[in-house]
């Protein structure tokens, strides 16, 4: 265990013996927007554990990754990849030795429509008008969906109706709304919604998307981001991660 984990699984101990321990304070998280809900319930239980405020904002992994390096006041960052979280550390604006996998998420085809996803044979048929799928510049699930695509020798027949969301919570909303009758979606979106269809595309059609945490530059002084990090990897939050249909994978 490197020496941050140890000080921020002991600040987490202190942190729940009460106000008397330990004084509550603010952490400022940037976070992928395809863990908004999750994100979210875990804030919520981490506050009930330590006292400390987990202030969440939420946007394309691209995004944030240019943001911090101008200068933007996140204390640690969530990410969709894992490439961004291990540039910033390469560049010295996080923490060597802090960045972990907190999840492993999944791609799904996703429609309003219970009869309409049936497979990759919906994406061979083309029955649909417009297909949502987020930026695959700022954002790893648009990357693994254009993956997917190429993966079926689909790429080229489908990008006419490409619908581009600037990032993946943005794409959801096209389907949700019905200006596109299908899209490509985290699975932690519609993880507990049974409306609709959906197929969650298979592993071997795009790349992992391996989700990496790092404690910025900023937040190394901060307890509450590092408390929060070490919440994140425990195991209430890590229930959370599941029921909204992650894997948990941890780096060697």
């Amino acid at each position: 265990m490197t020496g941050w984990r140890i000080l921020a699984a002991a600040l987490v101990a202190i942190a729940i013996l009460g106000p008397s321990a330990a004084r509550a304070g603010k952490a400022h998280i940037a976070v992928a927007a395809n863990f908004t809900e999750p994100a979210k319930e875990i804030g919520a239980a981490f506050k009930a554990a330590t006292g400390h405020e987990a202030v969440l904002s939420f946007g394309s992994s691209g995004q944030f990754y240019t943001q911090i390096r101008q200068e933007a006041p996140f204390e640690a960052f969530l990410s969709a990849d894992d490439e961004r979280p291990k540039k910033l550390v390469e560049e010295g604006l996080a923490i060597a030795g802090s960045r972990f996998t907190y999840a492993l998420g999944k791609l799904v085809l996703w429609s309003r429509d219970p009869g309409l996803v049936k497979g990759e044979e919906t994406l061979r048929a083309a029955r649909f008008d417009k297909l949502s799928i987020c930026n695959p510049v700022a954002a790893p699930y648009g990357a693994a969906a254009v993956e997917t695509m190429k993966s079926l020798s689909l790429y080229d027949a489908l990008k006419p109706k490409f619908v581009e969301g600037a990032n993946i919570s943005q794409a959801f909303q096209f389907v949700a709304t019905g200006n596109a009758e299908i899209g490509f979606v985290a699975l932690s979106q519609v993880a507990n919604d049974a409306k609709g269809s959906r197929w969650v595309v298979p592993q071997e059609l795009y790349s992992p998307i391996l989700q990496d945490a790092t404690l910025l530059r900023k937040g190394a002084d901060n307890p509450a981001a590092i408390a929060f990090l070490a919440f994140l990897r425990g195991p209430q939050a890590r229930a959370i991660i599941i029921r909204y249909g992650y894997d948990l994978r941890e780096k060697e």
